[in-house]
């Protein structure tokens, strides 16, 4: 095996810098001094979501100094919130009309993680995330077993269902087919309401220790089995206490298979800014596709750095659903992202 010694005296008989190598080595960059940013708290959504999820995390921040803490409360927000139709109580069901969860949470400092996935009858899925990724030796617990694990920490079943959801669900099950038994209201009237989406939470600590969650009700109208990038650490999520975090919304099979809040993160650490890394992401998801014209799906990317620097970039533009947003000690501002079409 060659050692590091004699690895670094070959490449400088190369011609190769040994003070860069020696900062290449141990992962340093102009973006990562040895001081970090003060905390942070970074929510997926702009302006119209933001102050909703971010004032009580921070909040929560404040009163326990955790960022564990702090993410789980602002991801608490949405899950319990009827009004929002992809995460948590509320959210879209599956083709059954059952509403099925996905979450998941990192923390940078140990690199341990826990996820839940087609968890049923449970409001609030990135605490039982947390409780997987701090009770267990596990990493991720589905279905059956995830909803008995909640109940066994006291987290009652409920029907996550509203009458909302409920007549979106049956409005596209009574349109999928003219050859079915299914009959639309005469009227047409399935009384439309507000879409969310998914939603990512990343904060960094008063120490630099960096933590992550997304957590989703997933596809719409999803296959019976479905899981999408949410629960699945590398492609909805990844946080790195080198580096900062990455989370990610949109067409979760497109994030499986480019890894991409690990890729995001992957290109901070090489030294890319959050903004360009996002970019960056999206670029790659094309090319995957063959190209920006094959694409009629969307992706989202949200990330921040070790010195508080944050980006956001989609690939198409949402309104504020495009934007991102971040609180500190400076207060809060908005990340205005970009479009990619």
């Amino acid at each position: 095996m060659t050692k590091r010694r004699d690895f670094l005296q070959t490449l400088g008989l190369m011609g190769v810098s040994l003070p860069a190598l020696h900062k290449i080595l141990d992962r340093k960059s102009n973006y990562f001094p040895d001081t970090i940013a003060g905390p942070l708290v970074m929510c997926s959504r702009g302006e119209s979501w933001g102050k909703k999820v971010l004032e009580p995390a921070w909040a929560k921040f404040k009163e326990t100094n955790s960022i564990l803490d702090a993410i789980e409360a602002g991801s608490n927000v949405v899950e319990l919130d009827p009004a929002d139709t992809s995460v948590g109580y509320g959210g879209l069901p599956d083709e059954r009309g059952v509403v099925a969860l996905d979450a998941s949470i990192m923390y940078g400092p140990t690199y341990n993680c826990g996820s839940v996935a087609s968890l049923e009858n449970i409001k609030k899925a990135c605490s039982v995330a947390r409780l997987v990724m701090e009770r267990t030796d596990h990493s991720m617990l589905v279905g059956p077993g995830a909803l008995a694990f909640a109940k066994a920490h006291g987290f009652p079943e409920e029907n996550l269902l509203t009458d909302e959801a409920r007549l979106t669900w049956l409005e596209w099950k009574e349109n999928l087919s003219d050859n079915d038994d299914w009959l639309p209201p005469a009227d047409h009237d399935y009384k439309k309401f507000r879409k969310g989406g998914t939603i990512n939470v990343l904060g960094m600590g008063a120490q630099g220790e960096v933590a992550g969650i997304t957590t989703t009700s997933g596809l719409f109208g999803k296959i019976y089995g479905r899981i999408g990038d949410s629960p699945i650490i590398g492609a909805g999520l990844f946080v790195d206490n080198e580096v900062g975090a990455a989370g990610a919304t949109g067409r979760g099979e497109e994030l499986i298979r480019t890894c991409g809040s690990f890729l995001l993160v992957e290109k901070m650490r090489s030294g890319k800014s959050p903004q360009v890394a996002c970019e960056e992401v999206i670029e790659r998801i094309f090319h995957v596709n063959g190209g920006k014209q094959n694409v009629d799906f969307n992706v989202k990317m949200v990330a921040f750095n070790k010195d508080g620097d944050a980006g956001s970039a989609s690939i198409m533009p949402l309104g504020d659903n495009a934007s991102a947003s971040l609180i500190s000690d400076k207060g809060m501002k908005l990340i205005a992202g970009k479009s990619m079409i």
